[in-house]
């Protein structure tokens, strides 16, 4: 089974134009069987800085051990976080910067991606960092704060391609069990 053909129930509560004898809303309930998606929301930003945190030692080390100017530090830092993360997650699920962040990727089946999606998925990552602007709008209680456009970094993309997850930590055992039982399950049909 792949994490991309779970599904998760999920019971949606929907608002009727009808009141009980106490004056509370009726409810319809409905059941709808979702696609389960274990990546972590909102996670653009520690992706990022994950990123930073794994391209700023290898600009140090070029720049000042190797003395190359700051371009080709630049290059070689890229193509050196494009090695070792690619290493780094087939043995591991995670680099320096998604350690810090407890952020792990894991491929489709639920473990860490083979060597050569692991590849593709970090090269595709470098095409991966356009930018999306969004309008948002304050919630009513907060006055002080004023509507605008908000800058987010949209870094999906790799992951759709290669079909990987960037996903906490703490969800492995979560997905696993998710797994197993989906298994168990077609096992017993």
């Amino acid at each position: 089974m792949r994490i991309s053909e779970l599904k998760i129930k999920k019971i949606i509560r929907r608002p009727t134009r009808q009141f009980d004898a106490l004056g509370n809303r009726i409810y319809n309930e409905f059941e709808y069987d979702l696609p389960y998606n274990p990546t972590e929301k909102e996670s653009e930003r520690k992706r990022l800085y994950a990123k930073a945190v794994d391209l700023i030692p290898f600009l140090l080390v070029f720049y000042f051990v190797f003395s190359k100017i700051f371009l080709i530090s630049l290059l070689f830092s890229v193509i050196s976080v494009l090695i070792v993360g690619t290493i780094s997650e087939t043995v591991f699920g995670t680099t320096l910067g998604k350690k810090l962040f407890k952020l792990k990727v894991i491929d489709d089946f639920g473990h860490q991606p083979k060597i050569i999606r692991s590849a593709l998925r970090n090269i595709l990552s470098l095409v991966n960092f356009f930018l999306v602007f969004s309008d948002f709008e304050p919630s009513p209680n907060e006055y002080w704060a004023k509507s605008g456009t908000q800058l987010n970094f949209s870094m999906h993309l790799n992951n759709q391609i290669t079909k990987t997850f960037i996903i906490k930590e703490n969800q492995v055992w979560e997905i696993r069990k998710l797994l197993d039982k989906a298994d168990l399950c077609k096992k017993l049909q």
